[in-house]
């Protein structure tokens, strides 16, 4: 079995490049913690980097991340940086696409100790997986799109059986998991636009396919419209959620709110072969450099990565990993936050001086008798590194070789 594993690192624009040192400082101790080595090989890349040469992501890149293990992705694309017909330049949809990374999983739940904009008390329980499909749908229509003359814009949204059974059947495999490691029945809903859209149609008649393959895991439909006002209503009734990809795009970001922000959710966006892990935000220009960036969601990303090389490989201890990496980042929160915050990547807000230095959110928390408690002294920024040496690793990854895939 190999101990070893090559990461392709690309941090990209705004705070993708504040937040992945810290990331990469947890892996490294949890990697000595569990016999495993990561070769992180850094890259730059993104739009700053196509504003200045041209390219977004050399070939030199493509290559690293074609053999690399996994990629660990900060955020990319700058408001200002444009191609020829106005979009923005976005080389993490270009990966996408590159390498069939076809299910966009979005794991969301609430924090202990982190306010919710929600007042019902059962929102505490918020614990579940949006899928996005991510490389057809409407986002098909990138650079595909046609314009007539200066009065009409046009945009195709491409759904195949091909690319909805695959997405479909990894929904219903993870709610199966899900439902094994939580002792519950697992449940997918599908949601969609059929009452509209003929290709939204087409999407539910594969899924309800899929769905009597799979009569251990309950099944569902709603329409979109209906979902956004459910996940408001009432987002801890939900299991696993497989949408579009654009409907996927806008619900992501709406479950982050639920939750503490953008800075909260992490993301990957795994295909076959490959696999992307990132931060659900993005790259918060207005915000760089003034210490506002919180690291959460890159540092579960990386969680998530270890949980998907776990499974690919057959080694529980990555996957021990990973579950190392929660306990942690809970203890702070529960500590230190006793104030609403908003923890959002795009507009954070600094409401409390006990969060979030330039790159983490310990600046006013050591590690006492293995409990996050505050103090006076300031802890060294993204001192990740005294974290994870100081609790035993049995105390954070729970019972060795259990194996509970937790974000995937």
């Amino acid at each position: 079995m190999t101990t070893s594993f090559h990461i392709s690192v690309l941090p990209g624009d705004g705070i993708g490049n504040e937040v992945m040192p810290c990331a990469l400082a947890v892996l490294n101790q949890v990697g000595q913690r569990i016999g495993r080595r990561f070769h992180f090989e850094q890259h730059v890349a993104g739009a700053q980097h196509y504003a200045d040469h041209g390219v977004a992501l050399t070939d030199k890149v493509l290559a690293d991340c074609e053999k690399a293990d996994a990629i660990l992705f900060g955020a990319m694309g700058l408001p200002h940086v444009r191609g020829a017909d106005g979009t923005e330049i976005i080389p993490q949809l270009d990966l996408r696409f590159r390498f069939d990374l076809y299910a966009g999983v979005r794991p969301i739940r609430t924090f202990k100790g982190l306010p919710t904009p929600l007042a019902d008390p059962r929102a505490a329980d918020i614990d579940f997986v949006l899928v996005r499909e991510s490389t057809e749908g409407l986002f098909y229509a990138r650079g595909r799109g046609k314009m007539e003359g200066d009065e009409a814009a046009f945009d195709m949204m491409k759904i195949s059986r091909h690319g909805t059974s695959r997405v479909c059947d990894f929904a219903f495999k993870l709610a199966a998991h899900r439902a094994q490691t939580k002792s519950r029945p697992g449940r997918v809903t599908n949601v969609d636009k059929a009452n509209v859209f003929t290709s939204m149609a087409f999407w539910r008649k594969i899924f309800e396919e899929h769905a009597a393959k799979h009569p251990a895991v309950r099944s569902d439909s709603a329409y979109v419209d209906a979902m956004a006002l459910n996940l408001v209503m009432k987002p801890w009734t939900y299991d696993v959620l497989v949408t579009e990809n654009m409907f996927g795009d806008i619900l992501s970001d709406l479950i982050a709110a639920l939750v503490g922000g953008m800075g909260m959710a992490p993301s990957g966006d795994i295909g076959d072969k490959h696999a992307l892990f990132q931060p659900a935000h993005g790259t918060a220009p207005d915000i760089v450099g003034q210490g506002k960036a919180n690291p959460t969601a890159m540092i579960l990303s990386a969680a998530m990565m270890l949980d998907w090389l776990g499974a690919k490989h057959g080694d529980t201890a990555l996957i021990d990993g990973a579950r190392a990496m929660k306990p942690p980042l809970s203890m702070p929160l529960r500590r230190i936050m006793s104030n609403p915050l908003n923890l959002v990547g795009k507009v954070a807000q600094r409401r409390s001086q006990n969060l979030c230095c330039r790159t983490c959110m310990l600046r006013s928390a050591r590690l006492q008798q293995h409990e996050y408690v505050q103090t006076p002294s300031q802890a060294r920024c993204c001192d990740w590194r005294g974290l994870f040496q100081s609790v035993p690793f049995a105390r954070l990854g729970g019972d060795a070789g259990r194996g509970d895939r937790r974000y995937l």
